[in-house]
């Protein structure tokens, strides 16, 4: 398998394989935020940018009707560590994708609806996943359980419902000009593609786009746990349930592999 690999003048770090067995190529860029870059007190805005992310951008508005349009379909997901976006289109409307992913890289199209619209999806889905069904607040039960002053103690979708409800659009701005950035993403494209076509399209349409001052990582470091934690929750749930959680090693670890199989 032959990885090509790029690096624009702007920071942008372009990753390319070509596979000459399927029709389609598929994009997916990497943004190096996740819920551990958020402040305490305003927890779920990773996972909220996600959404944001498709309701429009400054020269496109509506990110879906484009790609759909071509025959291309997306998704995205967002984690403690990074945010996730991917496409796919076919090979012959393949600058479809990278033309709609530089311009909402470059600029959304900020707006209090668009703002209003991605909350309220947002709240409907905290409430459905943590508040309304059996076992929904587990994972933030067990995460403040788990860790005491990283910010993996609280999940993707946030600490607390209010945090979202109260997320203003200067905050939203802030939040996007921190972290969406060239210099603080990688772009992956596979598929029906040379490396000579990927290079080109990558500069064509990411590459005008400036640098940002992205803030260095400063993560308190977690103290290491010596014994057991324990905690005992009562709730209206059809049968009991015990969950465990042990810390491993980081992603960088040669033995990460083995404890993620």
């Amino acid at each position: 398998m032959k990885i090509n690999k790029h690096i624009l003048p702007n920071g942008l770090r372009l990753v390319h394989y070509q596979d000459l067995s399927t029709q389609m190529v598929a994009l997916n860029i990497v943004y190096d935020v996740g819920a551990r870059d958020e402040d305490p007190e305003h927890t779920g805005f990773a996972h909220l940018f996600e959404h944001l992310m498709f309701g429009g951008s400054v020269n496109i508005p509506d990110y879906d009707a484009p790609l759909q349009s071509a025959g291309g379909e997306n998704n995205a997901w967002t984690n403690n560590d990074i945010t996730n976006y991917y496409l796919t289109v076919p090979k012959s409307n393949v600058e479809i994708g990278f033309w709609l992913e530089s311009d909402r890289m470059l600029e959304l199209a900020f707006s209090e609806q668009s703002l209003e619209v991605q909350r309220g999806v947002v709240m409907e889905e905290f409430k459905q996943r943590c508040l309304n069904q059996p076992y929904g607040d587990v994972g933030h039960l067990i995460r403040s359980l788990a860790y005491e002053v990283h910010p993996y103690r609280w999940p993707t979708i946030g600490k607390d419902l209010s945090h979202i409800e109260q997320a203003t659009l200067e905050e939203v701005k802030s939040f996007f000009y921190r972290f969406y950035a060239p210099n603080n993403a990688v772009l992956a494209v596979t598929g029906n593609i040379s490396w000579e076509e990927a290079v080109r399209l990558t500069e064509k349409w990411f590459g005008l786009i400036p640098r940002r001052n992205v803030p260095v990582r400063q993560l308190p470091q977690e103290p290491v746990q010596t014994q057991e934690r324990r905690q005992v929750v009562k709730r209206p749930v059809p049968l009991d349930a015990l969950f465990m959680a042990f810390h491993v090693c980081s992603r960088e670890h040669p033995d990460y592999y083995a404890f993620d199989i």
